[in-house]
């Protein structure tokens, strides 16, 4: 080892025995939660901001992170918290993607130390205390993840909103936009769900393209609402439910094909669509033991503990 590398990893673990906190993030398209925690697990304070997934950019991400943080330090009656005694878990929406992570990571306020995974990791964590099983989490985005009996893990879907994330709020929001774009033209049938859309977003096509060009991934998930409001007397709409449904059930078979998992649903369109999956994915649902934010918390704890924390 040369003395370069000996004195930063003296630094590193001079600054990991300093941390005095735990910070646990759960950051996706529409919003950010953050708990703050003891190095014993004991809750001190939560808070909520705007949205935090890396595809909306990392400046913003770190924005909305540090205002839950500020949040959760204001219900702890905590006045000012040193970064560099916090240890801070994020679980982010497009995490995996390398350049908006490693921006993120240069670009941090001066946390102690940061362990960054994707949403649907830390997730999984929390729903099943980090025992194996997997989640189906469907909100804003939507994917898959699974750790297995033999303790692998493995993410399943989870593309981005652009060209992927079948199943979610985006998703839906895309399809419904589709569809009165098609019936706008004629294409399609002018029901209630077009009719919703073009009230929301507007009635003439200039102003739907304007509406689409500034949409992104929250707006369009914005639209998911309509679909379920419109599924009884709207065809469109009901084909839109169903054909969520069948991607959510296919993300299931591809986590866990012998089916011998507690799977659990996560987000507010997998919770809606799960009264209308098949009786054996139902059978095998149970309620998350934990949420994001806990599976942050409890993957930095572990993270602490890997380099040797008291």
């Amino acid at each position: 080892m040369t003395s370069a590398t000996h004195s930063e990893s003296s630094a590193a673990s001079q600054a990991v025995t300093a941390v005095r906190y735990l910070v646990g993030v759960d950051g996706g398209g529409t919003g950010t939660r953050l708990r703050l925690a003891s190095l014993d697990g004991e809750l001190l304070g939560q808070g909520e901001a705007g949205p935090s997934a890396l595809g909306q950019g990392v400046a913003q991400a770190w924005t909305h992170i540090q205002q839950a943080l500020q949040a959760a330090c204001q219900q702890a009656g905590i006045a000012q918290l040193d970064l560099s005694e916090c240890a801070i878990g994020l679980g982010l929406s497009g995490a995996g993607v390398a350049a908006d992570a490693a921006e993120l990571r240069a670009t941090q306020p001066g946390y102690a130390l940061l362990t960054l995974c994707n949403d649907g990791y830390t997730t999984v964590l929390g729903a099943h205390g980090g025992q194996p099983g997997a989640v189906i989490a469907s909100g804003t985005g939507s994917v898959g993840e699974v750790i297995r009996r033999d303790l692998s893990e493995d993410c399943i879907g989870g593309w981005g909103w652009v060209i992927g994330d079948e199943g979610s709020g985006a998703w839906l929001g895309q399809k419904a936009m589709r569809h009165a774009h098609q019936a706008l033209d004629g294409r399609a049938e002018a029901g209630s769900l077009a009719r919703a859309v073009w009230a929301q977003c507007g009635h003439d096509r200039e102003t739907l393209l304007a509406w689409c060009a500034a949409a992104g991934q929250h707006g369009y998930a914005s639209l998911a609402p309509l679909v379920f409001d419109h599924a009884e007397s709207d065809q469109a709409a009901q084909a839109f439910v169903q054909e969520a449904v069948a991607e959510l059930e296919k993300m299931a078979t591809a986590l866990d094909p012998a089916g011998d998992l507690p799977m659990a649903l996560c987000g507010s369109v997998a919770l809606r669509l799960a009264p209308l999956f098949s009786p054996a994915l139902r059978q095998r649902c149970v309620p998350p033991q934990g949420d994001s934010a806990a599976g942050a918390l409890l993957m930095i704890r572990r993270s602490l503990s890997e380099m040797g924390h008291p």
